[in-house]
């Protein structure tokens, strides 16, 4: 069912209207902070509001305006859409706290909370895109606002990274505009709201065209091999813009795309007739195992996390590869299980570069007797991405392997056995090194970060306990992807 409602707008108009708020605000820290927490809380709320209805059936739709017949901002908050805007959502309330604490004195502190704002905002937006053309027009404001938060130090490496940044994300955006200029010529609509609005009568090549165009566009910011360079590089940035970056927008922004392509604009049934799946898959497999092998050989924390985070991006490539109910719930869920324990491993890393001042992987011997329930928080993590039980990385990984087992492509289960031992090798020597490697003859008192950032990291490690024991509990995120699926498989 179908209804008009006001909330599809209303939720990024939030986010919006706060970092409008922020810039008046300017140096008046009181109502800066003031504006960040009350909007991402009403934010949330309004979100949240629309999960029951979701949760039965019901999508909020909200046409905007229409610049020529089939063509106009739209908005359509399905279950797929309401997942993602939920998880961003929350993310954003948690990592506004960790933010207000860790930018404490940073000289351009209005500039970054400003354009945090509007990321947020263009992310709730393209959730709820009834269209390509609403989806393309927020993802590429989301492009553009999250440049001046990657070279916010104004450093000579900084700018050279937002160019980097720029280079890659606009680049894939043509190929977008491109792939949805096809695809409205081919059908006359450029909607979202169907299980697939293609045809095998539109010839492999033009199928191959927009599948090109589309996937290879939106495989930028989701950072699929070889498309990923830019994403190391950004690690410059402050760390909640790092965890912004791979958590809670740009990243995920890529993987949505990837999912609303596959389910949205082609469909299960027309990609099995055409076997473009196949090759994607390949591809996602190659990027999980590849980049888990460099990650590694990194020292610096946030570059290992970054090829980390390129690694287990593709964990939704190639669930949405598959094209089965099971693969595709795991495809879903990993937007939410990947994110709160990568927003985790972040914020660990942050609180410990702003209390110790390492950076290193090798420097952290012993920091676990320093700050305990910090490095506690990333362990939590670590498993989870390794993929233990009562961890939301096992419900990725144990719905990945049915998946497989369900589309008898069961060489993936040797990729998941082979991630699961590669996340071990480049994680667990960090717990090792914090809890069991103090330097000899030191004396170590604990010494936690500041509250703000404590509490968030916290926060972010109890979803990703929550997340991993609640699946079968109705209600919780694990239900809303379940309907995404019955969506788009006609179950």
């Amino acid at each position: 069912m179908e209804v008009t409602d006001i909330r599809v707008i209303l939720a990024p108009a939030i986010s919006l209207l706060c970092a409008a708020l922020v810039f008046v605000a300017g140096s008046n820290k009181h109502w800066r902070r003031f504006w960040m927490l009350s909007a991402a809380t009403l934010k949330l709320g309004v979100v949240m509001s629309m999960l029951p209805g979701s949760l039965q059936g019901t999508v909020y739709t909200w046409d905007m305006i229409d610049f020529t017949p089939g063509i106009g901002l739209a908005f359509r908050a399905d279950a797929l859409g309401m997942f993602f805007a939920a998880v961003s959502s929350t993310l954003w309330v948690i990592t506004t706290i960790y933010a207000i604490g860790y930018m404490t004195g940073d000289e351009h502190r209005v500039r970054f909370f400003g354009f945090f704002a509007l990321c947020v905002s263009t992310t709730v937006g393209l959730a709820f895109a009834e269209n390509l053309l609403t989806f393309f027009l927020f993802y590429e404001m989301l492009t553009i606002c999250t440049y001046p938060l990657v070279i916010h130090d104004e450093t000579p490496d900084a700018l050279k990274a937002g160019r980097k940044y720029l280079t890659y994300t606009l680049i894939g955006g043509a190929f977008i505009m491109v792939g949805s200029v096809i695809v409205y010529d081919a059908t006359g609509t450029l909607s979202l709201g169907h299980p697939g609005i293609l045809s095998a009568e539109l010839g492999t090549r033009t199928l191959l065209l927009i599948f090109v165009s589309l996937v290879g566009g939106f495989a930028v910011k989701a950072a699929v091999m070889p498309l990923h360079g830019w994403l190391p590089s950004a690690m410059v940035a402050p760390t909640p813009v790092s965890a912004l970056l791979h958590a809670v927008a740009v990243v995920k922004a890529g993987a949505f795309g990837i999912l609303r392509t596959i389910y949205n604009v082609f469909g299960v049934d027309l990609l099995e007739e055409i076997g473009f799946a196949v090759p994607l898959m390949w591809i996602a497999a190659f990027t999980i195992l590849a980049a888990s092998l460099v990650a590694i050989f990194q020292d610096n924390i946030k570059r290992r996390l970054a090829f980390s985070t390129i690694s287990q991006l593709s964990y939704i490539v190639l669930g949405a590869a598959l094209l089965t109910p099971f693969a595709a719930t795991a495809a879903i869920v990993h937007i939410a299980n990947q994110a709160f324990a990568k927003i985790t491993m972040f914020f660990v890393a942050g609180a410990i570069q702003r209390t110790t001042g390492k950076t290193n992987v090798h420097e952290l011997a012993g920091i676990g007797y320093r700050m305990p329930w910090t490095m506690g928080a990333f362990t939590v993590a670590a498993l989870s991405f390794i993929g233990m039980p009562l961890f939301a990385g096992f419900i990725t990984k144990w719905y990945l392997s049915l998946g497989a087992l369900e589309s008898g492509e069961y060489w993936v289960l040797a990729v998941m056995i082979a991630s699961a031992m590669l996340n071990a090798a480049y994680f667990l020597p960090i717990v090792y090194l914090a809890f069991f490697k103090a330097p000899p003859g030191t004396k170590l008192r604990v010494a936690e970060a500041r509250p703000t950032l404590l509490i968030s990291t916290l926060v972010a490690a109890a979803y990703v306990i929550v997340l991993g024991t609640t699946a079968e509990v109705p209600g919780m995120p694990f239900s809303l992807a379940q309907a995404a699926v019955h969506f788009v498989f006609g179950m």
